[in-house]
């Protein structure tokens, strides 16, 4: 685990983040940049008798490359949100897979980041992948 999971920014998300909370997921930060976060489809996460709802894979997406990109800025005093989110989805995720999204940057600018994610299950199989834009902005905005 990486030294960034004990920044204030890093730990004040992990506090308050109820959504990550409610779908049960975790994350890990490996580097700047590189972030895993997993869950386990359960009951409440599904949409048929079988698979997990696709919000919960975009949610599980849109965490991963949030947090990536907050790994990215929290040093500068900066928090993200996402601009634009852009998911593939491949193959349905079914009840008890573990999934883990993990992020990478693509390119850093100013304000604007770009990241990728893959969702993958216990087997290695792509569940998932997206694309998406975060904008970097003072923590005092977002509450902070």
């Amino acid at each position: 685990m990486h030294l960034l999971h004990q920044h204030p920014l890093i730990k004040e998300y992990q506090r308050k983040n109820q959504f990550g909370k409610l779908i049960d997921a975790d994350f890990e930060i490996r580097s700047p940049g590189n972030v895993v976060y997993g869950l386990t489809v359960k009951d409440e996460h599904l949409a048929t008798p079988h698979h997990a709802h696709g919000g919960l894979i975009a949610a599980l997406l849109d965490a991963v490359t949030g947090v990536g990109a907050l790994s990215l800025v929290c040093t500068e005093n900066k928090v993200v949100a996402t601009v634009n989110l852009n998911v593939s989805y491949i193959l349905g995720a079914r009840l008890g897979d573990v999934l883990r999204a993990q992020s990478s940057l693509v390119k850093q600018g100013n304000r604007l980041l770009f990241m990728n994610a893959t969702v993958t299950n216990q087997e290695g199989e792509t569940i998932a992948q997206a694309s998406a834009t975060l904008t970097a902005y003072p923590m005092e905005k977002a509450g902070y």
